[in-house]
């Protein structure tokens, strides 16, 4: 099986648009070269399996799909650790009233 660059460009691309972040942002938070991220978006470069974790942790998305453009069904913890971490001290202790409200009634 073979990577299309170009549309794993265009599915990062898009994913960076839709959370508002521009190009530079993007480069910041992987520490990447603003060309190269450009190279990539548009299928001139191929990124790293490193760069592409990086890039999957920062656009908040999973490795699927940027590879496969696939979005899993499964939650994972890290999928809630990722919503979670930005939240406000209030929403979390909410959510962790919740779990434990959940944890309690499935141990009996």
């Amino acid at each position: 099986m073979s990577i299309d660059y170009t549309a794993l460009g265009k599915r990062i691309a898009k994913r960076r648009k839709e959370l508002g972040l521009k190009q530079y942002e993007v480069c910041e938070l992987v520490d990447v070269n603003y060309k190269y991220l450009s190279n990539i978006e548009t299928g001139r470069s191929a990124p790293s399996l490193e760069l592409i974790m990086s890039l999957c942790r920062v656009l908040k998305t999973t490795p699927d799909y940027f590879l496969l453009g696939t979005v899993t069904s499964e939650i994972s913890d890290n999928d809630i650790a990722l919503k979670i971490t930005p939240m406000t001290d209030e929403h979390k202790k909410l959510i962790r009233g919740m779990v434990e409200l959940i944890s309690e009634i499935e141990n009996g």
